[in-house]
């Protein structure tokens, strides 16, 4: 499967309507943005059962800046609605698939466990 583009308008409806998405922030000046971008693309085409998303930090600066976008390339990994990886700079490819790998493997109830575990926390 190709990566789709990402916008303000489409974000949040394909984050939360699939089981697992990878998305790149990106912008068309990074040199390393560019690099990564074929590692992303063959990652996306082994995973079909992955919705891989890419957000142009420049045509979409609401939406990086509402992701706490400092640094590009960053790569987000959400499971089930719910961000569980965020890190900024290019994986190699080996680190994208085992990324992929974790992600796919999470006990997602473990992981809203943690959450509201620490939510709770934070209230007191």
């Amino acid at each position: 499967m190709a990566t789709q583009t990402l916008t303000q308008q489409n974000f949040d409806e394909v984050v939360t309507g699939n089981d697992v998405v990878l998305v790149d922030f990106w912008a068309e000046w990074c040199g390393p943005c560019k690099s990564f971008a074929p590692t992303f693309e063959a990652s996306s085409e082994k995973h079909a059962d992955v919705v891989y998303g890419k957000v142009d930090t420049e045509s979409e600066q609401g939406l990086a800046a509402a992701a706490n976008i400092r640094s590009i390339p960053t790569i987000m990994a959400f499971r089930e609605g719910v961000l569980v990886f965020a890190q900024p700079g290019a994986l190699p490819a080996a680190a994208l698939e085992d990324l992929v790998t974790q992600v796919k493997e999470l006990d997602m109830d473990e992981v809203r466990k943690q959450l509201a575990e620490q939510q709770a926390g934070a209230e007191q």
